[in-house]
């Protein structure tokens, strides 16, 4: 990018950065898209997305899903150890770290992450969230990724399934990566944060995966092919849902929704395909198509469990399913 975009990129979040201090944009109000700052300002798009990501960086604002990329309420200052009132050490003050439990950092640190995404987390910032020292927090947690395995395992155990499966299995697996699904929607942060090749010891996702062993084991699959098959639903529903931070994150760099972004490249994309070597996608985008997520998921769950019926099916018949 040239001197002279990044000035006049400068010029723009300093003037925006202007509207935030003073007022004129509160919190939670919607700052210019890129699409906005292009017409406003008479720059770049890329201009624009450097605008925005500045802003970002200073947390000045976030993306909300469905909304756009609003003004961030203001962080609040961490208070003093040792804060003192007219000579007399504070009563709040001096309560403080007492009153500082594991619960309220991991809550704070969810609450940021589900407002934010998991980038935002920082032992720095969820001490701001709190109003307490940095270094107090690690009287309760180890680090950061001692952290985040406890956000993990406290917004997992906030749904739990239920005690006793259903008889139907495909309906106690269908409820099962379901509801799987559903935290992962609540939570965009949750799905990259799990690891499939190294999990973290998520005490609370052990009945998640005894429940899918359970059922499928006792519908004749030997364990580790039952187990092999639970990984394969996981890690199916959790490819999907990285889908959500990602775009929560690219939303806030750009500010465009999916569609908007989309539109951008409308053009692009119907000029390539009036040369006649796409046919297919060409007939596809004259009646359009709409990306849904919750349909998506929906679809290959179904497919998937198709696929275990017929692997169930050759049990009931005697052959023995491969093990991978």
């Amino acid at each position: 990018m040239s001197g002279q975009a990044v000035s006049r990129s400068g010029q723009i979040v300093g003037e925006l950065r202007r509207r935030i201090e003073t007022g004129e944009l509160a919190p939670g109000e919607r700052v210019p898209s890129t699409r906005e700052i292009t017409r406003q300002w008479g720059v770049a798009m890329a201009t624009a997305t450097k605008v925005l990501t500045e802003l970002r960086r200073e947390g000045l604002v976030r993306a909300v899903p469905g909304v756009g990329t609003v003004v961030a309420p203001p962080a609040r200052p961490a208070r003093p150890a040792a804060a003192t009132r007219r000579g007399v050490r504070s009563a709040d003050a001096s309560a403080a770290p007492s009153a500082l439990t594991l619960d309220r950092i991991v809550t704070a640190a969810i609450e940021v992450a589900d407002a934010e995404g998991l980038a935002a987390v920082s032992m720095r910032r969820v001490a701001a969230e709190l109003g307490v020292a940095t270094m107090s927090l690690y009287r309760h947690v180890t680090d950061k990724d001692d952290l985040l395995t406890r956000m993990l395992d406290t917004v997992i155990a906030r749904d739990p399934l239920p005690a006793d499966p259903p008889q139907d299995w495909r309906a106690a697996i269908e409820l099962a990566a379901r509801r799987l699904w559903g935290q992962f929607r609540r939570h965009p942060w949750l799905a990259p944060a799990l690891s499939v090749t190294r999990p973290q010891m998520v005490v609370s996702a052990l009945p998640y995966s005894e429940w899918m062993l359970s059922v499928l084991h006792s519908r004749g699959l030997d364990l580790q092919t039952a187990f092999t098959a639970h990984l394969m639903l996981l890690n199916y529903a959790r490819g999907i849902a990285v889908n959500l931070e990602s775009e929560r994150e690219a939303e806030a760099y750009s500010g465009l929704d999916s569609e908007q972004w989309m539109d951008t490249r409308g053009p692009e994309l119907l000029d390539i395909l009036a040369t006649g070597r796409f046919p297919a996608l060409s007939r596809l985008a004259t009646a359009g198509y709409d990306l849904d997520l919750d349909a998506l998921f929906e679809f290959g769950l179904q497919r998937l469990l198709d696929g275990l019926a017929a692997l169930l099916d050759q049990g009931r018949r005697g052959q023995t399913p491969c093990t991978p």
